[in-house]
């Protein structure tokens, strides 16, 4: 990849957030949250859960009696706090995902207005200064749509990962 296009998709950002105004921006950080927040998901279950998760099977199977109700409540909690940490963002991403599209529905209906207002102080619609503001208004709604659907998958991504794991784990946390 040549260096002089490395620039491009921020330059295409950057058009987008003038054309779309600042609804645009908020979406895009609403975007970069979502997937940091993916890419630190990602890091945790590759890289911290394998070794949580030995940490825990070991104490488990260093006690010595693991019948009673005491030991069966030690290893529910063992399983809830792993099961914690592997959904520990999840909350934040779930709510990310629909904010997208509601931003984007509240800057085209701002910029739907502004359309209303040139129209009406001009007195007559213009068909090109209509189209162009519908224009402008449209990009908040694709740009909150296309964050929102690429945000989906990683959200249900890490859920059914956190669930598979932690019923994994609860075999593996034998009696």
């Amino acid at each position: 990849m040549p260096l002089e296009s490395l620039p491009a998709p921020l330059a295409a950002v950057a058009g987008l957030v003038a054309e779309g105004g600042p609804f645009v921006a908020a979406i895009f950080a609403c975007a970069v949250l979502l997937f940091a927040l993916a890419l630190e998901r990602a890091w945790y279950f590759a890289r911290v859960l394998p070794s949580e998760a030995s940490e825990s099977l070991a104490r488990w199977a260093a006690r010595p009696e693991r019948r009673s109700w005491k030991a069966h409540q030690i290893r529910k909690a063992a399983l809830s706090r792993l099961n914690a940490a592997m959904t520990h963002h999840l909350s934040l991403m779930r709510v990310l995902v629909p904010l997208s599209p509601l931003l984007g529905l509240i800057g085209t209906v701002s910029g739907m207005l502004e359309v209303f207002d040139a129209m009406a102080l001009r007195g007559s619609p213009d068909a090109r200064t209509m189209a162009s503001g519908v224009s402008h208004a449209m990009i908040c709604t694709l740009t909150g749509l296309a964050v929102s659907i690429a945000g989906l998958f990683p959200v249900h991504h890490f859920q059914a990962r956190a669930r598979r794991e932690t019923e994994l784990l609860a075999d593996r946390f034998g009696f």
